[in-house]
């Protein structure tokens, strides 16, 4: 079974080899391994191209983010083969025989572009963190909780970007992810696109993935706050024009709603982070905005912080 895998790094050099040596252990499958490395100052470009001379390594000169990161990896995959990629998180880990069912599922049924493992928290082995996903633009809470019944295949909105395989030909008639996400949706939003072109979604329940929550949680108040509430107007300008309006109003409420509850429980930074998403996500502005959030919620925005001057807390 042909297969590539893309594993995308920023600064986090001990996840990102103890994800390509777990992959190297693995006797049925020879993947294809790209590392894209988002312009990492850890050292991690010395370390993968010393220690895994057989590891595709695109080295990006500034953060490209989610999208734009994987987006590289895919096209260099696929200017060498036409095969299935697996995104797969540097935190999160699926064994062998997960894949391959994966992989069997995805040749089964051709209307199948994506297909995704349960989801599983690492440090809690039985607590399942998703069994796919749901529509961010018309849900709060985003990942299926509940193990569904029936058969194995379970047709999804869409499917966790953590571990995620894509059919090739989704790429090539859909298109790569849309890099004005930068973090958080963008797979979300290929999922929702092809299933315009007659892909669908699909969860394998036989098949199990792990993902460390505690290795991404530094920026998990700030950054990750900041997208998740942005990239919501973004999904809604795309795929729910004619209901904008209802939806934006919803998301605006929503979104001072949890600013205000941050702000009383004392996490000033988080708040800051997402009144900053609202205001971006309203006004359209979108791509990557890391060190402009970083600096706002810290309260060292300078001249960025006059921009949201009336929405500051």
């Amino acid at each position: 079974m042909d297969l590539a895998i893309i594993i995308l790094n920023w600064n986090a050099i001990e996840d990102t080899i103890r994800c390509i040596c777990a992959i190297t252990c693995w006797e049925r499958l020879r993947p294809e391994i790209w590392v894209v490395d988002n312009a990492s100052t850890d050292g991690s470009l010395q370390a993968i191209s010393r220690g895994f001379p057989w590891v595709h390594l695109i080295r990006n000169s500034t953060n490209l983010g989610f999208g734009g990161g994987n987006n590289r990896g895919i096209l260099g995959a696929l200017s060498i083969a036409d095969v299935p990629v697996l995104l797969l998180n540097n935190d999160a880990c699926i064994e062998e025989a997960d894949v391959v069912r994966l992989l069997e599922t995805l040749q089964a049924n051709e209307s199948i572009g994506f297909v995704g493992p349960l989801l599983f928290d690492a440090e809690q082995k039985d607590r399942l963190l998703a069994a796919g996903g749901k529509n961010p633009a018309r849900h709060h809470r985003t990942h299926i909780e509940r193990l569904p019944s029936g058969g194995p295949v379970h047709f999804v909105e869409c499917v966790p970007g953590t571990v995620i395989l894509i059919r090739d030909k989704v790429f090539r008639e859909v298109g790569l992810l849309d890099v004005d996400y930068f973090y958080s949706s963008e797979v979300a939003d290929l999922c929702l696109r092809a299933r315009q072109h007659g892909y669908l979604s699909a969860i394998d329940t036989r098949a199990r993935a792990f993902h460390a929550l505690g290795r991404s949680s530094r920026f998990r108040d700030t950054l990750y706050a900041y997208y998740i509430v942005r990239n919501r107007f973004l999904l809604v300008r795309k795929f729910d024009q004619k209901r904008k309006l209802l939806f934006f109003g919803i998301w605006t409420l929503y979104s001072l709603a949890l600013a205000m509850k941050e702000l009383l429980s004392g996490r000033l930074p988080s708040a800051r982070a997402i009144r900053l998403g609202l205001v971006d996500g309203v006004r359209g502005r979108f791509g990557g905005q890391n060190k402009r959030v970083l600096a706002i919620a810290s309260g060292a925005g300078g001249r960025f912080a006059s921009q949201t001057e009336h929405f500051r807390l």
